[in-house]
């Protein structure tokens, strides 16, 4: 979250929360709590809210794998997009056009395939 200096105190943007509920744990428990919530990429506190509000909680590993599925539709489409190009100039020569056009709506599907992979990792 984004924070701004205001004179000795520093003041959180965002939702402003004025109310504390104090939790007491044994040294074991707090340092599980805090190594869970670290895990995924949250306070101690932020997590520990997720969690009375039955909020979902995202790890680091499911936003990296959300990056990671994006790119590969993206890296799908220059792929498709290349062999276009290179169809267009080399037009008759190496492979066959059929072969070719297959490939093409392999390249097509898959990409629909990561996108609707993406969608459920979002949700």
């Amino acid at each position: 979250m984004a924070k701004q200096e205001t004179g000795t105190k520093e003041k959180r943007a965002g939702r402003p929360r004025r109310e504390r509920i104090e939790v007491w744990a044994t040294g074991e428990e707090k340092a599980a709590i805090t190594e869970s919530a670290e895990a995924v990429g949250m306070t101690a506190s932020a997590y520990l809210r997720a969690l009375a509000l039955n909020t979902p909680i995202r790890s680091k590993a499911d936003y990296q794998a959300i990056a990671d599925l994006v790119k590969v539709t993206g890296d799908l489409g220059r792929v498709a997009g290349l062999l276009r190009l290179w169809l267009a100039e080399k037009r008759g020569q190496g492979a066959h056009p059929s072969d070719v056009e297959a490939m093409m709506l392999g390249f097509r599907k898959l990409q629909r395939e990561v996108r609707q992979a993406t969608a459920l990792v979002m949700k």
